[in-house]
């Protein structure tokens, strides 16, 4: 396993659309590692192939946050969402690429999702709450979406500003 790079905004690989995996192999299952590996030390509960400079359709997350709880983490591969609820439900987000800045974002409270786990078979999960938040930021990621795209513009465009004038900087 190794620690990766995130990639911060304004990087231009996080507009871009990932391209599904053809197959989970012993190459995809060692991104995985390497991308929960990323996570944790981060810290995080989610991260996307895009946020490590891969345009691949692949994200982990585990959102045990309570201390001393076991890990649980999960790989999902060529994710999608297959339902949305109509209720919503409002978390404060935050991302490993736009780090130190957080926002309340509202989504469906309920998604059901297929994806293929770490050894290729064909899964689904019915996630609320937390995790249902943390597949569809997740899964945005793998549409080029961010969560500030969530946000009204004004608010958008500040934080944009923001991180382009650090790029510049660095």
């Amino acid at each position: 396993m190794a620690k990766r790079p995130i990639l911060i905004l304004p990087d231009p690989v996080l507009r871009k659309v990932a391209e599904p995996i053809a197959a989970v192999d012993e190459r995809v299952r060692t991104l995985a590692d390497d991308m929960l590996e990323t996570m944790y030390e981060a810290p995080g509960i989610g991260l996307a192939g895009p946020q490590i400079g891969v345009l691949e359709r692949i994200i982990v997350c585990d959102v045990v946050t309570e201390e001393g709880a076991d890990p649980n983490p999960m790989v999902l591969v060529n994710p999608e969402i297959l339902e949305a609820s109509e209720e919503t439900s409002t978390y404060e987000e935050g991302c490993l690429s736009i780090p130190d800045y957080t926002e309340d974002v509202t989504r469906p409270a309920c998604v059901r999702v297929t994806y293929l786990d770490r050894d290729g078979e064909r899964r689904e999960v019915a996630a609320e709450g937390l995790l249902a938040t943390c597949l569809q930021h997740e899964i945005d990621h793998l549409n080029g979406v961010l969560f500030i795209d969530h946000l009204s513009r004004l608010k958008r465009d500040r934080v944009t500003k923001r991180f382009q004038k650090q790029a510049k900087h660095a």
